[in-house]
């Protein structure tokens, strides 16, 4: 039997287990991952986000001072990024005075992204190019099909604008397909986005791997994304999901997310 401690956090109600592991001793295999995932044997969440010096990381090349967020879908597969992820792991770094500022670089499998906390418990960090691609996809549900635009915000999202009905009674409970099979080899992150206003969308989304979830940080920005390029809006993008509300601004084609994030608490964990 093993002993694990953890920390239990949150950002829009998208809920992360968080493991201190400076030293790379955990082995951070799936079958560990989806138990402590499980929200009736385990601890319970999306996603586990360990904490661990970028030095630890085989594939990483940069600073190996830099820390580390290794984040776990909760099947257990490897995610390239998390933006509601990321933010909770910024605040897990402050609290736990793992960093001396409130302006930082966290690493993560997309590359280096800046983190500044803000105010009454917002965070925002810099999640960087967003990339928008013209090939033609299409997501179905329960039956029903809508053209989807691709994008990519470090890992893979198709973004589809439905009516506001259609949002409300969609059975996501369900995986969506898409077509073609091959547009999104190893799984998409799916979006269903209504324009609520200019700048304002509501969104659910379904996360590979995960299933749906209260919030995706990388899907807002995705759906921003694809938002602006299709009206031309210029300005903040505000996107309310499930677990409450987020911001997207653009500089060019760099997106950066702000929203709160907290931690709930801390225990151990016998395996």
């Amino acid at each position: 039997m093993r002993r694990y401690s953890f920390h239990k956090g949150h950002g829009t109600e998208n809920d992360f287990i968080i493991l201190d592991d400076s030293y790379g001793l955990h082995d951070m295999q799936p079958e560990l991952i989806s138990h402590l995932c499980d929200r009736h044997a385990g601890v319970g969440a999306d996603g586990v986000l360990r904490v661990i010096r970028a030095g630890q990381i085989g594939c990483w090349d940069g600073d190996p001072q830099l820390w580390f967020m290794d984040y776990y879908n909760a099947d257990g597969s490897i995610a390239e990024m998390c933006g509601n992820g990321l933010r909770v792991f910024a605040r897990h770094l402050i609290n736990e005075q793992l960093v001396t500022s409130g302006s930082f670089d966290v690493a993560t499998r997309a590359g280096v992204k800046h983190v500044e906390i803000g105010h009454q418990g917002l965070i925002s960090v810099g999640l960087g190019r967003v990339t928008l691609l013209d090939d033609p996809v299409r997501v179905s549900v329960d039956g029903r099909t809508w053209d989807a635009r691709k994008v990519d915000v470090g890992n893979p999202h198709a973004v589809a604008f439905v009516d506001d009905d259609v949002l409300d009674d969609l059975p996501l409970y369900t995986a969506p397909t898409w077509g073609p099979a091959s547009a999104f080899p190893d799984g998409v992150n799916v979006e269903f986005v209504h324009v609520d206003g200019p700048g304002r969308l509501d969104m659910r989304v379904f996360e590979r791997g995960v299933g749906e979830t209260r919030s995706c940080g990388t899907g807002v920005v995705a759906s921003a994304a694809a938002y602006r390029a299709a009206s031309g809006h210029d300005g903040t993008v505000r996107v309310h999901v499930p677990g409450g509300d987020l911001e997207v601004t653009f500089d060019g084609d760099e997106a950066t997310l702000t929203g709160p994030a907290v931690i709930i608490g801390r225990g151990e964990l016998w395996l």
